[in-house]
């Protein structure tokens, strides 16, 4: 009953996503998230197309969703392990939406810190895929999400500071686009699926720079993305080397 329960609030909560997006994204209730991110214009900002992002995300946690939910998989200690976290990430995700688009800055900057969290909880309760359908359908959904709402909040927190009258300027933005690339490199040192979580963390500093005109900033986010993708060259580097040092030497077993 409870893995039925946890199934189907998954599945809620992926429609929900989808339609806050699109009462978000349109303005069917209250400024469009666009508009108000528009009116406190920060360092931080990502471009407008960095956003398409959600389509993604949607389409992956939905493909989750309806996966985790059938009967040969409902009872997966994985699903078990990540299931409620996602629950609460997809509400906490709609909730910001609305809190957001009414320009309830600094309580929908809480809320996305309470989604990372919970990304991040389901992020770490993975375990090694089983296969590619694992891969597909479980851990690059989750950690596309994580990588970014990581990078979603350090540009809201920017947002909400703008909205108080206290907009990051150069120097700080450019500390924080760093800082932001370290982190995000320490976090693919340890969690799963990295390509996945990288790409998104990449994407939005690659449209921070491209949203701007600073110097700075430009330099800063490039360097950024070659921190966290050249960590990820050498974490999947060394992986695979570990892979064939274990693999047994055919020549000796067929000889042998």
């Amino acid at each position: 009953m409870t893995d039925t329960a946890r199934a189907g609030a998954l599945i809620l909560v992926a429609v929900l996503q989808i339609a806050a997006g699109v009462v978000g994204g349109a303005g069917l209730w209250g400024e469009s998230v666009g508009v108000v991110a528009n009116s406190y214009p920060t360092l931080l900002l990502p471009g407008g197309t960095a956003f398409t992002i959600w389509s993604l995300i949607y389409a992956g946690f939905c493909a989750l969703a309806v996966r985790q939910a059938l009967p040969g998989q409902r009872s997966r200690d994985v699903h078990r392990r990540t299931g409620w976290w996602l629950v609460a990430a997809g509400l906490l995700n709609a909730s910001w939406v609305l809190l957001f688009t009414h320009r309830l800055i600094l309580l929908s900057q809480m809320v996305i810190v309470v989604l990372l969290a919970c990304l991040l909880g389901a992020a770490l309760r993975l375990q090694p895929a089983n296969g590619w359908a694992d891969r597909l359908l479980l851990h690059i959904p989750v950690m596309v999400y994580l990588g970014w709402v990581a990078v979603a909040t350090v540009a809201g927190a920017a947002t909400t500071a703008a909205s108080l009258g206290a907009a990051p300027g150069v120097a700080v933005a450019i500390v924080v686009i760093l800082l932001t690339g370290v982190l995000a490199a320490l976090a693919v040192l340890r969690l799963p699926a990295v390509v996945g979580f990288a790409a998104a963390v990449c994407w939005a500093l690659a449209w921070i720079a491209v949203n701007t005109t600073t110097p700075g900033v430009l330099v800063a986010s490039v360097l950024a993305i070659a921190i966290v993708a050249g960590t990820v060259a050498f974490t999947v580097s060394a992986t695979v080397a570990v892979r064939i040092e274990r693999r047994p030497d055919r020549s000796l077993i067929a000889w042998g």
